[in-house]
């Protein structure tokens, strides 16, 4: 959907956002003037499982109610789930209209939306060759008239958008080295409660950007984003091992995963998460992603970085070594490369450069 002017600015303007925390602040401003908005929420995720990662841009709603918005897409019986837009035709709706004029069915609304004002909530997910790489909330308060099917078109104009425009902040950077030496462990109870960490985890927290985060009971000034919390509590919810990436105020890649913990009776209670900096290899796919390497591309360039000729490249793909050298050809033009090293260095090896600007905020009274 594109034709007025407001739209077509605010579509450019993506494609020109230098960093995420930017991309968030410009398109919100730019798209309350088009589909006005009382509060909303920009997030970044982890395009493998679609799980909530940094940045995280948070207007109008203040603290004290956040917990309850995050721990409804994990925990409740909810309607129009993120998980559940990211597969469908159309990845943006509104709740009123998913249940026709009837928001009580939401536990979202009754337990987090009406206690605070909010008649309807437009969600969205960012997504494009079938991966998540953000998602959107819209909010409107009692008295305005609920998102329709024009609210939902301009919303769908972008996701696709946005999406490129995350993708595209994976390109590889040069970072300082972290403080932390070992990885950091952060064990959490049955309901979820920060029970104990050790000190590394400590220092890898620090490294974080700041964003929506829960109290802890350990009495220490220790933020715990929601990336953290959401992390543990789908490892805790699903029994099954969960995994996000996120990148860190200095530009580092770390990663976070969360397992179950059971007793010798099988139950589980104890969630522990691991935070420690990501393998080149972990981050590989999101790097090459940015560069919008096709997956055959991908295919042959994880060859590459095992050392692989390219007629065995050929023999293992079943492509003749003509085709394998045209896709070599496209792989160095989309990394900026002119060979085989330069290309694996810049994929698959530590790189160190901070980032240009924080990736991660809240705001009250975002009118502009």
């Amino acid at each position: 959907m594109t034709g007025t002017p407001a739209l077509d600015a605010l579509l450019a303007s993506i494609t020109a956002a230098p960093d995420a925390h930017a991309l968030f602040a410009d398109t919100s401003a730019r798209l309350r003037r088009i589909t006005p908005f009382d509060a909303a929420v920009w997030v970044a995720t982890d395009p493998v499982n679609g799980l909530t990662t940094a940045p995280v841009r948070v207007e109008n709603l203040h603290e004290g109610g956040c917990g309850t918005y995050w721990e409804s897409e994990l925990f409740a019986e909810h309607v129009n789930l993120f998980r559940d837009l990211a597969v469908a035709k159309v990845p943006v709706a509104g709740l009123r209209e998913v249940t026709g004029d009837r928001p009580t069915l939401s536990p979202l609304y009754r337990g987090f939306m009406r206690p605070r004002g909010f008649d309807d909530e437009l969600r969205a997910v960012f997504r494009v060759d079938g991966q998540p790489w953000g998602q959107l909330s819209l909010f409107r308060e009692r008295g305005r008239p609920p998102f329709r099917a024009a609210d939902i078109a301009v919303v769908q104009a972008l996701c696709t958008p946005m999406a490129q425009r995350l993708r595209a902040f994976g390109l590889p950077a040069v970072t300082p080295p972290s403080a932390a030496t070992a990885p950091g462990l952060l064990l959490f109870g049955a309901g979820g409660e920060l029970l104990s960490l050790n000190d590394e985890a400590r220092d890898l927290l620090a490294e974080m950007p700041p964003g929506p985060a829960a109290p802890t009971p350990l009495g220490i000034d220790l933020p715990l984003p929601v990336w953290i919390l959401n992390t543990a509590g789908r490892a805790r919810l699903t029994g099954a091992a969960s995994r996000i990436r996120v990148r860190t105020t200095a530009g580092r890649w770390l990663v976070c995963h969360a397992t179950c913990l059971r007793d010798a009776e099988g139950r589980t209670g104890t969630t522990a998460l691991v935070i420690e900096p990501a393998k080149p290899a972990e981050v590989a796919e999101l790097i090459a992603a940015a560069y919008e390497l096709t997956p055959r591309e991908l295919e042959v360039t994880e060859l590459v970085a095992r050392g692989l000729p390219t007629a065995d490249i050929a023999a293992r793909l079943f492509l003749s070594p003509h085709t394998v050298r045209d896709h070599l050809k496209s792989i160095f033009d989309k990394a900026g490369v002119t060979s085989r090293g330069e290309l694996v260095a810049k994929l698959f090896t530590e790189h160190r450069e901070p980032l240009a600007a924080p990736t991660t905020v809240r705001v009250l009274d975002a009118a502009s």
